[in-house]
């Protein structure tokens, strides 16, 4: 019924807009724009393709000029130089000057964003170039400028008191309507130095249910859908008029655990947690791919991270039971785990954004249930996990964590597992040697000397499991055949929409 409801709503939707449906491309995906600071949603405007960084990534991870055309380090490691194309310019006209650069660059450095991590010093302009001087050796840094909460963004964003009002960007594309946190519309900012895009206009949708995505798709209703279903894609790879790509990517659902909480403080009872998921018939039944099963946090993708002699995480019923056991945990009168009178008995939080979150979910809280353990699954919106750690009230969450959000992973690891941990990264969970090791691996260039670095951290997150692997991840991305030029971008730094064209 849902369905054909759906379908008639779509097709209706489909005849209103006949007459601009050839001129717009029309792209859903699952995240909504719940604000307009860089740091909160960043990730949206910079995979738009609507505001640049000064550097980018491509598919295979290696850093490219974006807006700065060119950079360098000095000698001692403690000064780099960004050189600025001396042809961009913002949405409004005005041109990207390395001072306005800076000036943005000081902002998200102010900010909750991955550069207030950095060991910066102070950030300047020098004719074209933006300088940004070291308290230390960062070997990262480029990589971190990457990140989407350092998109620079014109004086013009800002209101007096330096909130950001709108997005002028200096992308192939401008912001024309922006209605949170589900619609963006986009045309052809007509500044870019790149050049002119393939198609003109671009509309936006956010939409939450992965099933109401493939819909869209099928009717015709929409031209590139992102983050489908692997029950969805299996249906759409047999439609004619639909292209399926599919990539792994360094992304990894983990079950974010507050190890400062009763339930997860001891090793024992993070590591029973972990022996009682079935990861194998988790990826089987609900991502149709069993190799997905998260045997360590890093997947094979992330070379010199993914440990092949690791010894993989396993389910393991019975030891899951021995080890709650040695935490004091003892079986109730219902088979739920009791310790001093208290159940174990939590909430696990997730979201609806990445699609197989919730089915998983209910699939842990089934394994989760067999060992006494008592889950109570809550479906939100994402920005309900950040809130949460940041309260101190979450107990357990599912999470999809992407870890080439700075391409080089010591930037997501500075973050996760740093003091006090991150939103998205441990919670109550505080590390000194992973600190060190990270702290080391940001200064250290030579593979050589990294890789004994890596593999010890690995071995520690392997261990201690401040946040426990579920599995790795694919990305879908389903377009009609009206297009031509789609491509997969495995890191999610820039989904090329500049790059399409409608098929001749």
């Amino acid at each position: 019924m849902l369905r054909a409801l759906f379908i008639t709503f779509a097709l209706g939707l489909a005849v209103t807009n006949n007459s601009a449906h050839a001129q717009v491309l029309k792209v859903a995906g699952p995240w909504e724009v719940t604000g307009i600071d860089p740091a909160q949603t960043g990730y949206v405007f910079s995979r738009l393709q609507v505001a640049e960084t000064l550097v980018t990534a491509d598919p295979e991870g290696k850093l490219i000029p974006a807006l700065a055309e060119r950079w360098s380090v000095s000698e001692d490691a403690l000064t780099w130089r960004f050189t600025l194309r001396d042809k961009a310019r913002f949405h409004d006209g005005t041109p990207v000057t390395a001072q306005t650069a800076a000036a943005s660059l000081k902002r998200a450095l102010s900010g909750v964003g991955v550069l207030s991590q950095a060991p910066v010093a102070e950030i300047v302009s020098e004719g074209r170039d933006v300088v940004i001087r070291l308290e230390k050796p960062f070997s990262a840094l480029p990589a971190y400028l990457v990140h989407f909460s350092t998109i620079i963004l014109a004086p013009s964003s800002f209101d007096a008191s330096g909130k950001v009002r709108q997005i002028v960007g200096s992308g192939p594309y401008k912001v024309t309507s922006l209605t949170p946190p589900a619609k963006l519309e986009l045309k052809d900012s007509g500044t870019w130095w790149g050049g002119k895009p393939g198609i003109a206009e671009v509309s936006y949708l956010a939409v939450g249910q992965g099933e109401t995505r493939a819909l869209m798709a099928e009717s015709g209703e929409t031209d590139l859908v992102f983050s489908m279903l692997p029950v969805s894609v299996d249906r759409l790879k047999e439609n004619p008029g639909l292209d399926v790509k599919i990539a792994t990517i360094p992304r990894t659902r983990i079950l974010k655990v507050n190890a400062a909480s009763v339930f997860f403080d001891d090793i024992e009872e993070r590591q029973a947690l972990s022996y009682a998921i079935d990861r194998v018939g988790i990826t089987k039944v609900i991502l149709r791919n069993p190799e997905l099963a998260a045997t360590q946090i890093f997947p094979p993708a992330l070379k010199g991270w993914y440990a092949s002699d690791l010894p993989p995480l396993s389910r393991d019923v019975a030891r899951a039971k021995e080890l709650l056991a040695e935490a004091g945990w003892t079986p109730g009168s219902d088979g739920v785990l009791e310790q001093d009178g208290k159940r174990f008995s939590v909430t696990l939080l997730t979201y609806s954004s990445w699609p197989e979150l919730p089915p998983i979910a209910t699939a842990l809280q089934a394994q989760l249930r067999e060992v006494g353990i008592e889950i109570k699954v809550s479906v939100g919106n994402s920005s309900e996990i950040p809130a949460r750690h940041g309260d101190g009230t979450l107990e357990i969450g599912l999470v999809s964590r992407l870890y080439s959000i700075v391409p080089d992973p010591v930037g997501t690891l500075l973050q996760d597992y740093g003091p006090g941990g991150s939103d998205w990264g441990a919670m109550g969970w505080d590390n000194q040697e992973i600190q060190g090791l990270v702290a080391k691996l940001a200064v250290t260039t030579n593979p050589a000397e990294r890789a004994p670095l890596q593999r010890r951290a690995v071995e520690i997150l392997q261990q201690e499991l401040p946040s426990i692997p579920v599995t790795w991840s694919e990305l879908a991305i389903v377009s009609s055949k009206r297009i031509t030029g789609v491509q997969v971008d495995p890191l999610e730094v820039n989904y090329g929409l500049a790059a399409i064209r409608w098929a001749k």
